[in-house]
């Protein structure tokens, strides 16, 4: 059974999530994770199409102290479309993301990660995307592969030691609930669906997870952005990859206000929320340069009165 730590790192950022980072920049903010404790780090070869994957395997070095958790669902394809910024990623590798959740693919994509990550496993092996939200009307189609095909070899691989843990990488609540009825599953990581803004895995999710023992892990904790920072500091903010809606924006005023009654700050009670519920192992915010690191380590410690959690039960998310 894995020991995840309570704070990881997403490494969205490092493969050029919106932006474009220097090599020594990604490494920088690798480098202050370790030295500020940080020993889980997740990634994807959808990052950057295999940008923070490569950034990640040379930060780490031979370190054997983390843990590393990466995905399948995607397969790497060299492509001649160079635009400067595809899905979201700045100036990223020249390669396209190709959705295949068949057994080869699995074992295809594991070998280009571990190749790109200069190690010889990793720990946690999640199936990323895999859900209606992300393939509409190919759904059925695509989980039946994933069922009949990609999920027996991922837990082949697991049986046999190759990787320690599996499970799913995901953004919706649904896909979860299918699945946990279908098959076995160590880990969820379930991104922005746990957050203060957004709370619909606690009602059917989080108790099951419980009662199953599978172990939640949290990301996009602050959803995309918005929480991250106080809002009076303006900017656009986001929320789910995209702008915040107005609406959006007025029910995050309105939980920063009641934080703001106990003296806390917004971005300290987006981070320790999910940690208070005994499903949720790990939270992993994307972190992009030292000083978010800085800023994370430091969040994660700060009191927070229960007065506060109650207060905020009232604030409709």
């Amino acid at each position: 059974m894995l020991d995840l730590p309570r704070l990881g790192m997403g490494t969205a950022a490092i493969g050029n999530l919106y932006r474009a980072m220097t090599d020594a920049e990604a490494a920088a903010t690798i480098h202050a994770a370790l030295d500020a404790g940080i020993r889980y780090f997740d990634t994807a070869p959808h990052y950057g199409f295999g940008l923070a994957e490569q950034r990640l395997g040379r930060g780490l070095g031979v370190r054997k102290d983390v843990l590393v958790s990466t995905k399948i669902g995607r397969l790497l394809l060299p492509t001649t479309d160079l635009r400067r910024e595809r899905h979201a990623f700045v100036d990223a590798r020249p390669y396209e993301p190709v959705f295949d959740y068949s057994g080869d693919a699995v074992l295809r994509s594991l070998d280009g990660s571990l190749e790109r990550l200069e190690r010889d496993h990793v720990d946690l092996l999640l199936a990323h995307d895999i859900g209606r939200l992300t393939h509409g009307d190919r759904h059925e189609a695509t989980l039946r592969i994933f069922l009949e095909d990609g999920y027996p070899a991922m837990r082949r691989l697991r049986d046999e030691g190759a990787v320690r843990a599996i499970g799913i990488g995901v953004n919706e609540v649904a896909i979860c609930l299918d699945l946990l009825d279908r098959v076995d599953l160590d880990v969820i990581l379930l991104a922005g669906r746990f957050t203060l803004l957004d709370r619909s895995a606690a009602e059917e999710l989080l108790p099951l997870c419980e009662a199953k023992g599978v172990r939640l892990i949290v990301g996009g904790p602050y959803n995309s952005g918005i929480l991250a920072q106080p809002l009076a500091d303006g900017g656009e903010r986001r929320f789910d990859y995209a702008p915040a809606a107005a609406e959006t924006l007025s029910r995050a005023r309105n939980i920063e206000a009641e934080c703001a009654r106990f003296d806390v700050a917004l971005p300290v009670a987006a981070l320790q929320f999910p940690l208070r519920h005994p499903a949720v192992a790990s939270v992993i915010p994307g972190m992009a340069n030292p000083a978010e690191i800085a800023d994370n380590v430091a969040r994660l410690v700060v009191p927070v009165p229960d007065d506060l959690w109650a207060a905020l039960e009232g604030v409709p998310a």
